[in-house]
């Protein structure tokens, strides 16, 4: 009997040791969070849709998204993009009113027509790409048109459903009457120049000058930049109510797609690559082209000079408006200009 009753508190001493050990073991699982915790304590990544404002091309504004896709900038910024291309020109507006799209591009005078617009589109500039213009006239080198004060009985051609406000800038700079040049509405075939329907043809300066150029044409082109008129050319752009209710994010896309841009200008070729696999059927070089003049368009300037790519300033808006108001291509005024545009999101200089 005094062996069994020893044996039985061996065996219920054993017990408790292990016992206990199982509640250390269970305090210190609880106390030290395995990889499944620290996995669990990331932020899931926010997830926005970037609507590019035409179809995949190297447009630098395209440009900064898709570097930011494909080299991780958005990933390391926590954000997860779907990168759309907007089917119909002005579609993209629609979709960022109603909330479908959270990040496009617009041309800037597009900009201020969408809030002088009946009903009115509020969007705001997070980063202005282009410091000047998209548009400019282009001429045949050989045509003997030197300056545009030779535009004089000849035959200008324009886009859209009036001549527009950089056309009268360039007219009255060279004191020209409108009545002193035939003008006359054009599609966007550029053969139109070289086949001598016309004599001056609209053009977006990223585009067709090589297009020409490709088919054998040599040009000059003119825009009412090169005689002091304040144009501006494509931007970033949300909604204020979005940006006011999600400055985060818009601030970490702002610097995702800035330092895609800044990757862009010192990586061309690799940025081409990229342009590439999202537009897949388009030249190369003609690629190339348009991102070098985006560049060279996007880095010019005082603004750019004191802000870097993307800068922007209230007196760049201001003087946009007023040469637009001058020319009778806004219907009314913007009494205020501060809601077009917002400098709390720019610009990125180093990942900063």
């Amino acid at each position: 009997m005094k062996n069994y009753g020893f044996a039985a508190v061996l065996l219920a001493a054993l017990f408790a040791i292990v016992a206990f050990a199982a509640c250390n073991d269970d305090d210190d699982a609880s106390e030290t969070p395995g990889p499944n915790a620290i996995s669990a304590t990331v932020a899931a990544p926010d997830e926005v849709t970037f609507m590019a404002g035409f179809k995949p091309q190297a447009n630098l504004p395209f440009v900064g998204a898709y570097v930011a896709q494909e080299k991780g900038f958005f990933a390391d910024e926590n954000l997860e993009v779907e990168i759309q291309h907007v089917a119909t020109p002005g579609d993209n507006f629609r979709l960022l009113a109603t909330g479908q799209v959270q990040f496009s591009t617009s041309d800037a005078t597009a900009l201020l027509e969408k809030w002088t617009s009946d009903p009115v589109i509020e969007v705001v500039s997070l980063a202005l790409i282009g410091q000047t213009g998209q548009q400019g006239f282009a001429v045949l080198a050989d045509s003997g048109i030197e300056s545009p004060a030779d535009w004089a009985g000849k035959i200008a051609g324009y886009k859209g459903s009036d001549v527009p406000p950089d056309y009268l800038a360039i007219l009255e700079a060279n004191s020209l009457e409108r009545s002193e040049v035939e003008e006359v509405r054009v599609g966007f075939e550029p053969q139109l120049l070289t086949e001598g329907v016309v004599d001056i043809f609209p053009v977006f300066i990223a585009n067709e000058p090589d297009t020409l150029s490709r088919l054998g044409f040599e040009t000059i082109v003119f825009t009412a930049a090169d005689y002091g008129a304040p144009t501006l050319g494509l931007s970033y752009v949300t909604t204020p109510e979005y940006a006011a209710e999600n400055p985060d994010i818009t601030a970490r896309f702002t610097r995702a797609v800035l330092r895609g841009i800044a990757y862009a200008d010192a990586n061309r070729e690799e940025a081409i690559d990229i342009v590439l696999l999202y537009a897949p059927q388009e030249d190369r070089e003609h690629q190339r082209f348009m991102l070098d003049t985006e560049l060279e368009m996007a880095q010019t300037g005082a603004v750019y000079e004191n802000l870097g790519v993307g800068g922007q300033t209230l007196a760049q808006w201001q003087d946009l408006h007023d040469f637009l108001i001058e020319h009778e291509s806004l219907p009314r005024e913007i009494a205020d200009l501060s809601v077009v545009f917002t400098e709390d999101f720019q610009a990125y200089d180093g990942g900063e």
